[in-house]
């Protein structure tokens, strides 16, 4: 299955090699686990959450998975987001590695709570 045919966060997962689709699957996992009540979106062509806004989203590529979690989260975070390479809103968990997934549930635990102190103003 080619990546720009699918339409929802399985089919785009299933479309990896199986290490990858653990190291997605994994990072599905943590998301759901610190912000249960988002919702899961195909957002860019990519897998994504929404909770009152777009939350984060995720993406493989070749040799790295990409975590978009936004200007302020990366800032808030940038010490701990060092060892890996970034961009404005974004961060590459090499695939080689373990994923940080406790670093990853403090993305999304930020970004929960920056949406909703958006909501409420």
């Amino acid at each position: 299955m080619n990546h720009k045919d699918v339409k929802n966060i399985d089919e785009y997962i299933a479309t990896f090699p199986i290490t990858t689709q653990l190291k997605l699957e994994e990072i599905r996992a943590a998301i759901k686990k610190v912000a249960p009540e988002a919702r899961e979106c195909f957002s860019y062509k990519m897998p994504a959450f929404e909770y009152y806004g777009m939350l984060v989203y995720f993406a493989a590529y070749k040799n790295h998975i990409g975590f978009y979690a936004l200007p302020k989260a990366h800032k808030a975070f940038q010490e701990e987001l060092n060892s890996y390479k970034t961009g404005k809103g974004s961060v590459q968990f090499p695939l080689q590695q373990p994923m940080p997934i406790a670093l990853i549930e403090k993305l999304v635990k930020f970004r929960v709570k920056e949406n909703l102190s958006k909501a409420k103003k």
